[in-house]
């Protein structure tokens, strides 16, 4: 994974480190990782990532991220 790359976070998020950041990948992909812990980092497709805002903000999921009924 790119060390250089530009980390971004919400602007909803606090000061700590407790929040999501992602970036850009030098292949397009969308590197997600915890502020808290940086050393992992995953890399996934900007679809997916999409998918998975939509679905936050028209609330299907639940509070362990699997559709609700």
């Amino acid at each position: 994974m790119p060390v250089s790359a530009l980390w971004q976070k919400s602007s909803y998020s606090s000061e700590g480190n407790n929040c999501l950041e992602l970036a850009v990948g030098t292949d397009g992909e969308v590197l997600v990782r915890e502020s808290d812990d940086p050393s992992i980092v995953v890399a996934t497709s900007p679809a997916v990532v999409g998918g998975l805002l939509r679905a936050a903000q028209g609330g299907t999921t639940d509070r362990r991220g699997c559709p609700s009924a």
